[in-house]
This record gives C-alpha cells, sequence and structure tokens, in this order.
C-alpha cells in the first residue's frame, strides 16, 4: 500500500463493533477513520469526507445494511465496502456476493485477517482511482485539446480582428497557423491580379534562401488549384515522396486553405512539414479554415484602413493647403480639423485640436455663434480676422459627418469696393455740375431763337443722352448706399408708401394707356427698415413694369399679410424674361436681349432692389412667360 497522504476510511456500526474495530484491529494503520453510527450518519459522511474505503456493519438501528450498500454503490460505484458481521448476523451471503463487496468479515475475527482486508480494500480503491483516471484522461483529452486549440484559435481571431496594420496581421496569422497545426511552416500567399500570380506576403520558420521572394503561378500551382476551386487541399506523407510548392520548396505533408472575403477569394493559407514526415489531421484542415476565415476580414479590414487613411492623408493635405480658412467638426459637434488658414484667422494656436469642444479651442463670437447653431446667417457672414484680414463665413451641415465652416478672405475685394465707391463718388461730383450746365444750355437753345426739325431732333437726343448719364450717376450712388447696408432704421408703414408710389406712376400709366390696379388692405403690417429705400423698392417694381408691358396691357401690384411675413407682388402683361436669362436680372448692369435697344435704363435698378430687400431680410424672385412677368418679394414683419 502506498505512503504518504493518509488514506480515509469510514466505520458506519453499532457501539459493540465500533469499538472492537478501534482498540484491537485499527490503531497502528495509518489511516484516518471516520465514524458514524447509523443509516443518515453514513450517507452523510460518504457525501462529505468521500472515503477510500467503508467498513459496514450489519447491526444499524435505522435500516438495513445491504440497501443502504446498495444505494451507496449506485451513487459512488468504486467505494470499496468490507461487510463486517456480527455474531447473530441474518446476512444472506449470496446477496453480500451480489453486491460485489471488497470482503465479509464474520466472528471469530483474526486481526490480522481483518487488516489484510482492510489493506486490500484501500488497494483496490486506489486501482479503481488510477483506473478512473486512465479512463477520463483518454476520454477528455482529445476534448481538452480542441478546446485549447479553440481557445488559441478565438484569442488569435480577436487578436487579428483588433489589429489595423496589414503586415502585424499577416504576422499573427502565420504565427497562429503554426501553433493550431504544429506545422513546421506556414505562408501566407495573396493573390496579385496585375500579374496573376500568388505573392508570398508573411511566413513562419521559411528558410533564408526562401525569403519572402515566394511568386507562385495562380493557375498552374497547389495553392492556384486552391484559390481557384475554393476548396481547401491536405496532402500527407504517405509516401516518401515529397510534394512540390515551388521550386526550391519540397514538403512531405501540406494544407492549403482558401481566403475568401465577400464571396470572393483574395489568397490562400498555408502549412507544411519539409523535414518532418507527420501528417497532418482533418482537424487541422477545419481549425486552418476558421483561422482564413478570421484573416481574411481582418485583411479587408486593414485595406479598407489603409484606403480610409490615404484618403485622409489627401485630403488634409488639400485643406491645408488651399487659402480658404476650413474649420470640421464632427457629428458630436466636437472638432476634428482646423487647417492653417483658419489657425490665422482666428489666432488658434498650434497643436492637435482633434476632439476638443469649438469653445475651447474658439474664441470669436460670430464663429461661435454659427458653429453653436446661435446664428440663423449660415452664409455670407463676415468678420475681422484676427490677421486683420475680412472674412466670409459659410457653414455647411453634412449630414453623418459633421459640419464644415468655410472662412473666404474678402480683403481684396472689399479694398475693391473702397475704390470703385471713391471713384463712383469722385466721378458722380465731378459730372454732376457739367452735366447740370450742358442740361441748361441744351434746353435753353430752342429758347433764344427757332430751330428746325433736325435741330430739335439733335436737341431731343442731346437731352435723352444727358439725362440717362445723370440717372446712371444717380443709380450708381443708390447702388453704393445700399451695399453698405440700412443708414436709419425705423417703423415702415407700407400702406400708404404703396398708395404714394402708385399715384406717382398713374400718369405715366395713363399716358402708355395701361391698366394700373392693387389689391392690399389698408393697415398691413409694421415693417423695420428705411423709409425711403421702401419706396425706392416700390418705385424700381412698378417703374420697369410699365416700361416694358406695351399699350393697353395691364399691371398690378398686391400686397398680402402671412404669418410673420408679408409677401408684395408685381404683376404685369409685359414681353416677360427669357427662361435663361431669369436668373441673371438682379445682376449690375444686366438687361435681357428682349428689350429694345432704345428702352431706356442702366441694369442697376433690380440689382438696387434686391441689395435693399436683402437689407431688410427679405428675399426676392422673378417668374416670367412670354405672357408677363411677376416679382415677388418676402419681408419680416415688425415684431410687436
Amino acid at each position: 500500500m502506498t505512503t504518504g497522504k493518509k488514506r480515509v476510511l469510514l466505520v458506519l456500526a453499532d457501539e459493540d463493533t465500533l469499538r472492537l474495530i478501534q482498540q484491537n484491529i485499527l490503531a497502528s494503520e495509518p489511516v484516518t477513520v471516520t465514524v458514524a453510527h447509523t443509516c443518515a450518519e453514513g450517507r452523510a459522511a460518504v457525501q462529505s469526507v468521500r472515503p477510500d474505503l467503508l467498513v459496514l456493519g450489519d447491526n444499524l438501528p435505522d435500516g438495513n445494511h445491504l440497501a443502504l450498500a446498495t444505494e451507496l454503490l449506485e451513487k459512488q460505484p468504486t467505494l470499496p465496502i468490507i461487510l463486517f458481521s456480527s455474531g447473530n448476523s441474518d446476512t444472506v451471503p449470496r446477496n453480500a456476493v451480489r453486491l460485489g463487496l471488497v470482503d465479509w468479515i464474520t466472528p471469530p475475527i483474526g486481526v490480522e485477517d481483518f487488516r489484510t482486508a482492510v489493506r486490500r480494500g484501500l488497494s483496490r480503491s486506489q486501482q479503481w482511482q488510477n483506473w478512473l483516471k486512465q479512463e477520463s484522461a483518454r476520454y477528455t483529452g482529445p476534448l481538452l485539446q480542441q478546446v485549447d486549440e479553440l481557445q488559441t484559435l478565438a484569442r488569435v481571431g480577436r487578436s487579428v480582428s483588433a489589429q489595423l496594420d496589414l503586415d502585424r496581421v499577416l504576422e499573427a496569422v502565420v504565427d497562429a497557423a503554426a501553433e493550431l497545426t504544429g506545422a513546421e511552416e506556414a505562408s501566407l500567399l495573396l493573390l496579385e491580379r496585375e500579374t496573376d500570380s500568388l505573392v508570398l506576403r508573411a511566413a513562419h520558420n521559411f528558410k533564408e534562401e526562401l525569403g519572402l521572394t515566394v511568386r507562385l503561378d495562380a493557375i498552374d500551382s497547389l495553392a492556384g488549384e486552391v484559390l481557384n476551386s475554393g476548396v481547401p487541399l491536405i496532402l500527407d506523407a504517405e509516401h516518401p515522396q515529397k510534394h512540390k510548392i515551388s521550386t526550391q520548396h519540397l514538403v512531405y505533408s501540406l494544407i492549403y486553405v482558401p481566403m475568401t472575403t465577400h464571396g470572393e477569394t483574395i489568397g490562400v493559407l498555408g502549412v507544411d512539414n519539409r523535414e518532418s514526415q507527420r501528417a497532418f489531421e482533418p482537424r487541422h484542415m477545419v481549425l486552418l479554415t476558421a483561422l482564413a476565415d478570421y484573416a481574411a476580414a481582418a485583411i479587408e479590414n486593414a485595406r479598407l484602413y489603409d484606403e480610409t487613411e490615404r484618403e485622409r492623408g489627401k485630403l488634409e493635405s488639400i485643406l491645408t493647403r488651399i487659402i480658404d480658412g476650413v474649420i470640421v467638426t464632427g457629428p458630436d459637434g466636437r472638432l476634428a480639423l482646423v487647417n492653417p488658414a483658419a489657425r490665422r484667422a482666428l489666432a488658434i494656436p498650434e497643436g492637435d485640436v482633434a476632439g476638443k469642444l469649438v469653445a475651447e479651442v474658439i474664441h470669436e463670437s460670430t464663429v461661435l455663434q454659427m458653429m453653436n447653431g446661435e446664428s440663423q446667417n449660415t452664409s455670407q457672414v463676415e468678420i475681422e480676422g484676427a490677421d486683420e484680414r475680412v472674412y466670409e463665413l459659410q457653414l455647411t451641415p453634412i449630414e453623418g459627418v459633421g459640419s464644415i465652416l468655410s472662412l473666404h478672405d474678402i480683403s481684396y475685394l472689399k479694398e475693391l469696393d473702397r475704390i470703385k465707391s471713391d471713384f463712383v463718388n469722385t466721378v458722380s461730383h465731378d459730372l454732376r455740375s457739367p452735366l447740370t450746365a450742358i442740361l441748361g444750355y441744351v434746353e435753353l437753345i430752342g429758347r433764344v431763337g427757332p430751330v428746325n426739325e433736325q435741330q430739335e431732333e439733335f436737341i431731343r437726343r442731346a437731352l435723352a443722352s444727358v439725362k440717362n448719364i445723370t440717372e446712371l450717376i444717380t443709380d450708381l450712388l443708390h447702388l453704393g448706399r445700399v451695399e453698405i447696408g440700412m443708414d436709419e432704421v425705423q417703423p415702415v408703414h407700407l400702406s400708404p408708401l404703396i398708395t404714394q408710389a402708385l399715384e406717382t406712376f398713374q400718369p405715366l400709366a395713363d399716358e402708355k394707356k395701361l391698366n394700373l390696379t392693387s389689391e392690399y388692405p389698408p393697415d398691413l403690417p409694421v415693417l423695420n427698415g428705411n423709409t425711403i429705400r421702401m419706396r425706392q423698392v416700390l418705385d424700381n417694381l412698378i417703374g420697369n413694369a410699365i416700361k416694358y408691358t406695351p399699350s393697353g396691357g395691364t399691371v398690378s401690384l398686391n400686397a398680402v399679410p402671412s404669418g410673420e411675413q408679408l409677401i408684395l407682388r408685381v404683376i404685369d402683361s409685359g414681353v416677360g424674361i427669357p427662361a435663361e436669362e431669369q436668373g441673371k436680372v438682379f445682376d449690375r448692369f444686366y438687361r435681357a436681349t428682349n428689350v429694345p435697344r432704345e428702352t431706356p435704363g442702366t441694369g442697376l435698378g433690380l440689382a438696387i432692389t434686391k441689395q435693399i430687400v436683402e437689407n431688410h431680410g427679405g428675399r426676392i424672385w422673378v417668374e416670367s412667360s412670354k405672357s408677363g412677368t411677376v416679382f415677388s418679394v418676402v419681408l419680416p414683419v415688425a415684431n410687436e
């Protein structure tokens, strides 16, 4: 019997039997003795101490000893049991034998005989335990190996899936392939479509002379067969002849499995034994196939990441080099990119701003209001930058991306505008006096003496030319003023303004035999603006309608409130505006091509009108056909 850790002996018997066993028989045995006196105590002791041997008496006070033995053996079949009978036992020997008891001790009891029985029982217990361990190892060994392989596969899968560096992904895959299959070598070949060949991209334990220079034909090679068929290949070492992978690479056994993503095979993963004739098993092919699926997905992720990074680099390079300032925020409102031009304009120091809140980096109030959605205007907003240059802001939301704020340097435009205004003012001032003098003298020619018909025509043409030049100068001065903005904001009562404008143009309408009509309530909502400029809008729109409407036509004006807005329309039955030119009528100096040359006009009236309307926070647009034109103006009403 083995020595070392003491074995556990459970004695289940009445008091007299127990005393006999302990005092005379077990005193010198190296065992730990646990005692129980009833069937209930015995059941509990078997569960708690897990004895190596049970000595069972036949005089139990609460049950039959053989029934208890049967019960215990059903639950613990490898428990050796020695039956210890008293002199008056009624145990039937045949029943005891059927139970498969280790021994049966009956009176007269010899001390040495009992000790021998105990040793034999403990030995039997040890034999059964050893057998159980062997059987357990035989059945659970492959399962434990599979569990270990699956854990390794899962670990590698997590590793390669989380890795975005392609070279590291490929190295991790070939190392895992060799580990999972116990192969001497592992290789990963990717398809190069330009040359229709498989190129070795990663290898485990390849000989130095091969390095990473292997290039296989995508058709006439074992790997090529797997690539084209999409079916794994396993070759074993049943005969000593080696299999050819390439001219310099001969192996005894190998596995090739395809790597497929989105239904397309992109390469082949393989393992081989070059020196050893050990064959691979089908489970190795299953493991390698699973690993190849992980690898294909990881390679695709890494490829997409590389492509995204390249495109991001290109975009950043473009944004860095463009003249305009650019600020990009993500869907969460945090900064993603600020290019150098924007840094200069807003005095943003160098350093990484990605992920920071806008307010942490930008302190210009107008920019903050626009980017935080606190400004109603998202375009044509001007600021003076930290570099003392003037920038026009444009905020563009992009769904799923965030928003882009551009800062366009318009300093040179502002300077040109200033020069233009100075020029117009100077020219206007210098021309007005001589033009007034010319106009006066031309009008006096007819008064100093008679003129013939031809001279009268010359005088008429001279007067018209001078008036046109004077009107042009006046319009230029008006345009310069309205571009600056409203010089005085006050409540504007539009109803009386409309009445005055219609009264002013009624004689001209009567002269052309036009029907001038209107429809508007006498109590139109009050506007915030400039009364003189709003009268200009009415004069320009009504005047144009009368000018371009033939005799006998109709010019109508109507105005109605609509919620917090007021809608004004001027409708005529004139010649209309060609569809392709309607987008240009508000440009400076533009006149439609279907307007007769002799029709007076500077081409500035609608440009001035549009600027005034926008200065009042409104909009103006045109709709036209061959049967007439409608100019619509929408203006915000004053808040009460």
